[in-house]
C-alpha cells in the first residue's frame, strides 16, 4: 500500500486514526496491539505471503535480544548471539535480495547452477537494518531489552517507516512505545508534514519522473545531448522529492501517533562537498553504517592511511550493495568511495570558491544518479556519453524543448523547493510581520493553512485520476 494512494488516504489512514483515538484512547497496550495489527495489514496488503517473512524477523530478533540480555546478566561475552543475529538477518537479506544475482553471475563465469525466481519483499533492507540495530544496541548496553514481543514487533513493523524508512534506531523511540504523549500540537504538525511530503511526491516527483523516464527511454535510440542533461537533472530532482517526500510523510504520520522520528534529509543539494552531501542525504542510513560498521572498524581515528582506505571501502561497498543487487549499485557505491578519498587525502575541490564548490558537488552527484538509475553499466555509459555529445543523436522532435515548455512550472517549483528558498521566505516574511505589522500575522498563518489545503486537494485530484505513481525506494 502506498502513502500516495487513494486507498491509504481515504480509507486506511482515517480508519486507523479513528480506532486509535476514539475507542482505544488512553489504553496504551490496546493501542500498541492495534497499531501492530494495522502495520502487518499495511504490509500484507500488497504482499500477503511476505508478511510471514516480517513475522519471522520479529520473532528471531526478539529471541536474539533476550539471548544477548541473558549473557550480559551473567557477565559473559555477547559475541556469539550478536554474530548469530548478524548471520540470521544478513542471511535472510541475502536469500531474498542477492541470491538470484549471485547465482546469475556464477552462471556467467561458466558454472552450471539453477537460478531460482525469488520475489523481493518490499522494504526488506529497511526493516532488517532496524531489527539488527536493536540487537546491537542491547549488546552495547545502549538500550534495555524489550520483553514484550508485541512491542518489539510494533517497533520493527510500524507502518509509517516500515517500507522506505527512515531507519529508526530502537533507542530513539523506546520510551515512546509505552510512554508517548499524544497532543494536538504534534498531531497538527504531523498532518502538515504529511501534506508537504505528499505534495513533494505527487505534484513534483511523479511529474519529474515523466521527463526522466522519457529521456532514459531514448538511450541508444536517439538521445540528444540537451535531452540527456534534462533527463539526468530531472532524475536528480525526482529521487530527492520522491524519497524526502516519503520521509516527510513517515515523520508526519509518526507524530500523529505520538512518535518522534529523526530527520532523514537536510537539503542535500546545498552541499559544497561530497562529505557534506552524505551528512544531509538519507541521514538514517549514513548514521547506521557509521555506528555499526565505520566506527567499529576504527573510523577515521586509525594510525595508518591504508586502514582509513579500508574502512571507507568497506562502508561504501556495503552502501552500494544495500541499495540493490546490480553491478550499477556496486559501482555507484565505489564511485562515492573514490570521491571521498579524493576529498580526504587530496582535498579535491577545496580551492574553489564556495559557490563553485556547490555547483561542482551537485554535478558530481548528478553524474552519480545516472549510474544509480541505469539498468546496467552499458546504459550508464551511453547516457554519460550523450551528456558530453559522444554518441548523442540529433533530435528533430526537440524533445528537450517540448518537455521544458510542458513542465516549466513543475521544474521551477522543483528547483526552488530543492533548496530552502520557501523556508527562507517564510521566515523573512514572518519576522517582518512580527516587527512591523503584527496585526497581519494571523492572516499569514491562514495563508500557510490555505496553501497546504490546496496542495492536499491538488495531490488528491492527481491520485483520483490514477496518474503515474511510482516509488523508487520501495525496491530497496
Amino acid at each position: 500500500m502506498l502513502f500516495s494512494s487513494s486507498v491509504f488516504l481515504f480509507a486506511y489512514l482515517p480508519i486507523v486514526l479513528a480506532v486509535y483515538y476514539i475507542p482505544l484512547r488512553g489504553l496504551r497496550r490496546a493501542q500498541n496491539l492495534f497499531l501492530l495489527a494495522a502495520s502487518l495489514l499495511f504490509y500484507a496488503w500488497g504482499e500477503p505471503w511476505f508478511v510471514l517473512v516480517m513475522a519471522a524477523s520479529i520473532a528471531a530478533n526478539y529471541g536474539f535480544g533476550l539471548w544477548v540480555h541473558a549473557r550480559l546478566c551473567r557477565c559473559r561475552s555477547v559475541r556469539l548471539p550478536v554474530a548469530a543475529a548478524a548471520v540470521c538477518n544478513l542471511g535472510l537479506l541475502f536469500v531474498f535480495k542477492y541470491l538470484t544475482f549471485t547465482l546469475t553471475n556464477l552462471g556467467r563465469l561458466g558454472l552450471s547452477v539453477p537460478v531460482p525466481v525469488i520475489g523481493l519483499p518490499i522494504g526488506i533492507s529497511f526493516f532488517t537494518f532496524q531489527a539488527m540495530s536493536y540487537v546491537f544496541d542491547v549488546a552495547r548496553g545502549e538500550t534495555r531489552v524489550q520483553r514484550s514481543l508485541a512491542d518489539l514487533g510494533l517497533y520493527i513493523s510500524f507502518f509509517p517507516q516500515l517500507i522506505a524508512g527512515p531507519i529508526v534506531k530502537y533507542s530513539t523511540i523506546a520510551e515512546e512505545i509505552l510512554h508517548r504523549r499524544e497532543n494536538w500540537a504534534d498531531f497538527s504538525a504531523g498532518c502538515c508534514r504529511f501534506v508537504v511530503g505528499l505534495g513533494k511526491k505527487v505534484l513534483l516527483a511523479n511529474q519529474l519522473a515523466s521527463i526522466a523516464d522519457a529521456a532514459w527511454g531514448t538511450v541508444g535510440v536517439g538521445l540528444s545531448m540537451p535531452f540527456a542533461w534534462l533527463g539526468s537533472l530531472c532524475y536528480t530532482l525526482q529521487i530527492y522529492f520522491d524519497f524526502s517526500g516519503y520521509s516527510d510523510m513517515a515523520i508526519g504520520l509518526g507524530r500523529m501517533f505520538g512518535f518522534h522520528f529523526l530527520e532523514n534529509f537536510n537539503y542535500p543539494y546545498l552541499s559544497t562537498s561530497i562529505t557534506e552531501f552524505w551528512r544531509r542525504w538519507h541521514i538514517s542510513l549514513s548514521s547506521w553504517f557509521r555506528d555499526y560498521v565505520y566506527i567499529p572498524l576504527g573510523g577515521s581515528r586509525v594510525d595508518q592511511s591504508w586502514k582509513l582506505l579500508r574502512n571507507l571501502f568497506v562502508v561504501w561497498l556495503l552502501t552500494g550493495v544495500w541499495h540493490g543487487a546490480n553491478w550499477t549499485f556496486v559501482c555507484w557505491g565505489l564511485y562515492y568511495f573514490v570521491l571521498l578519498c579524493l576529498e580526504k587525502f587530496w582535498h579535491a575541490g577545496e580551492w574553489l570558491p564556495r559557490p563553485l564548490k556547490g555547483v561542482f558537488t551537485f554535478l558530481l552527484v548528478n553524474f552519480g544518479w545516472v549510474l544509480f538509475r541505469a539498468d546496467d553499466l552499458s546504459a550508464a555509459g551511453r547516457f554519460w556519453a550523450a551528456m558530453f555529445h559522444f554518441g548523442a543523436q540529433p533530435d528533430p522532435l526537440d524533445r528537450a524543448g517540448y518537455y521544458l515548455r510542458q513542465y516549466a512550472v513543475v521544474l521551477l517549483f522543483a528547483a526552488l523547493f530543492a533548496f530552502p528558498v520557501a523556508r527562507w521566505l517564510s521566515v523573512r516574511v514572518g519576522d517582518y510581520l512580527r516587527r512591523y505589522a503584527a496585526h497581519v500575522l494571523p492572516m499569514w498563518g491562514a495563508v500557510y493553512s490555505l496553501t497546504l489545503l490546496t496542495v492536499l486537494l491538488a495531490a488528491a485530484a492527481y491520485l483520483v485520476k490514477g496518474t503515474y505513481n511510482p516509488f523508487i525506494y520501495f525496491n530497496f
